[in-house]
C-alpha cells in the first residue's frame, strides 16, 4: 500500500488517502475510499448534526425504579422511559451462537 491522492468531491480540493487510514479503512471492513477531505467531512458531520455538538438531554423519571435520570429523546408520556441500569436489565441479551 501507498498513500493515494483524491479529490474531494465537495470542494475538489486534493487530499491524501493515507495508508494508515486506508488500513483503517479495511480494519472497518469499508469498501470504497473517502470522497470527502476531512474539513468537509467535518462540516458534513457538523451539518446533519453529528458532529462534535453537544447533544440535548432530558429530565426523567425510571418507570422501572423511580429513579431520576436523563435521556437523549424527550419523553412523549406514551412510553415507558427507563435509567441505563434498568434498561440495561430489561434489554434482550444475545444468544451465543
Amino acid at each position: 500500500m501507498q498513500d493515494k491522492t483524491l479529490t474531494c468531491k465537495d470542494c475538489s480540493a486534493p487530499f491524501t488517502f493515507s495508508v494508515r487510514d486506508q488500513q483503517f479503512y479495511a480494519e472497518k471492513g469499508f469498501e470504497n475510499e473517502p470522497q470527502r477531505c476531512r474539513d468537509c467531512r467535518n462540516a458534513r458531520k457538523t451539518q446533519r448534526g453529528n458532529g462534535a455538538g453537544v447533544r440535548e438531554m432530558f429530565e426523567a423519571i425510571c418507570a422501572q425504579c423511580g429513579v431520576p435520570t436523563t435521556v437523549p429523546f424527550k419523553p412523549r408520556g406514551d412510553r415507558p422511559v427507563y435509567c441505563r441500569a434498568c434498561y440495561s436489565a430489561l434489554a434482550p441479551q444475545p444468544t451465543p451462537a
